[in-house]
C-alpha cells in the first residue's frame, strides 16, 4: 500500500489539490463549516479547552479554527536568558549534528544546507546543529520567535508539495529541499539561525506576520524577500502561520548551541519548551 501511495506522491497534481484545499478551507456555509468542525476534533482528539473560543461560531470558516489563537498562559515561554524554545507544537521528525554540510532526513537520506536553503554559499551552518519538527493537523499552527532575534531576510523557494509524513521522508530523496518552502534568515547575538517553514500537499497557505500571505499565489522561481513589517521578535513572539500541517526546520551555527540530551526522534514538543541552550 505504501508503495502504491508513493507512486501516487509523484503523479498528484500538488499545486491544484492545495488550490482546491485553500478554497474549501474557507468554506462560511456554518453547517457545513461546524459539522467539519465536530468531525475534525473528534477524529484528531483537538483539546479545545486550549483554544481562546470554544464557539463554532467566532471561527468565520475552517481555516480560521485550524490557526485558531490560543488562551494566553497555556503554552507558557521558557524564561531562561539561555534558552532556545521550540517554536511550535509538533514532534521531532531529526535532530542532532550537520555533517559537513549534510542534514539527516531519515535513516539513509540526506540532503544538502545548499539545497534547503537554494544558495551557493553554506558557511554560516557547516557542522551546526539542526532540528526538523512535524505538525500534525491537531496541533496548534502558528509559528514562533525561538530567540530573541531580528529577521534580515526571506527567501521563498518553489517546489513540489509531497507529504512530510514520516513514511515519506523515509522513501522521497532531498524531500524538504525539494517541497515548496519559506526561508527566514534570522539575525542573533550567537549568529544567523535559519528558520524554514516547509510546504505539504494540501497546505493551502504560509503566512507570515511581517509581510502576510506569501503562498499563495505560487512563484515560479527563487524570489528574495525584503521584510517590510515587524522585524524585531521577542522569544516566543509569534511570526507566521501554517494554514494546514507541515514542518519547520531550525539550522543553528557551529558551536552556538546545544539541545537537551533527552530529545530524539519521535519526541513530541509543545510551543515554548526548552529544546536548547545557547552556548
Amino acid at each position: 500500500m505504501k508503495t502504491v501511495a508513493l507512486f501516487f506522491q509523484y503523479i498528484l497534481p500538488h499545486r491544484l489539490l492545495s488550490k482546491l484545499m485553500y478554497r474549501l478551507m474557507r468554506i462560511r456555509n456554518k453547517p457545513i463549516k461546524n459539522f467539519t468542525l465536530k468531525k475534525m476534533i473528534k477524529a484528531f482528539n483537538i483539546n479545545m479547552e486550549e483554544a481562546i473560543s470554544k464557539d463554532f461560531d467566532d471561527y468565520e470558516h475552517f481555516n480560521a479554527f485550524f490557526t485558531r489563537e490560543l488562551k494566553p498562559g497555556v503554552r507558557p515561554i521558557d524564561p531562561s536568558r539561555d534558552s532556545i524554545i521550540s517554536p511550535v507544537d509538533g514532534v521531532v521528525s531529526q535532530i542532532g549534528k550537520i555533517d559537513k554540510d549534510e542534514i539527516l532526513q531519515a535513516k539513509g537520506h540526506h540532503y544538502s544546507i545548499k539545497d534547503l536553503l537554494a544558495t551557493s554559499i553554506d558557511t554560516d551552518y557547516i557542522d551546526g546543529q539542526f532540528i526538523t519538527i512535524y505538525l500534525s493537523p491537531k496541533d496548534y499552527h502558528r509559528l514562533h520567535a525561538p530567540m530573541d532575534c531580528e529577521i534580515k531576510q526571506l527567501r521563498h523557494v518553489p517546489g513540489r508539495l509531497f507529504s512530510v509524513a514520516d513514511w515519506t521522508t523515509q522513501k522521497i530523496p532531498g524531500l524538504f529541499a525539494r517541497n515548496e518552502r519559506l526561508i527566514n534568515t534570522l539575525h542573533t547575538p550567537y549568529g544567523k539561525v535559519a528558520y524554514v517553514y516547509v510546504g505539504a500537499i494540501l497546505v493551502s497557505s504560509i503566512e507570515t506576520v511581517c509581510n502576510g500571505v506569501i503562498t499563495p499565489p505560487y512563484a515560479k522561481q527563487v524570489t528574495d524577500l525584503i521584510p517590510k513589517g515587524q522585524t524585531q521578535y521577542k522569544k516566543g513572539e509569534e511570526m507566521g502561520r501554517f494554514n494546514m500541517g507541515s514542518t519547520v526546520i531550525l539550522l543553528f551555527p557551529k558551536d552556538s548551541m546545544a539541545f537537551e540530551p533527552e530529545l530524539k526522534a519521535g519526541s513530541p514538543l509543545k510551543l515554548g519548551q526548552r529544546m536548547g541552550t545557547l552556548i
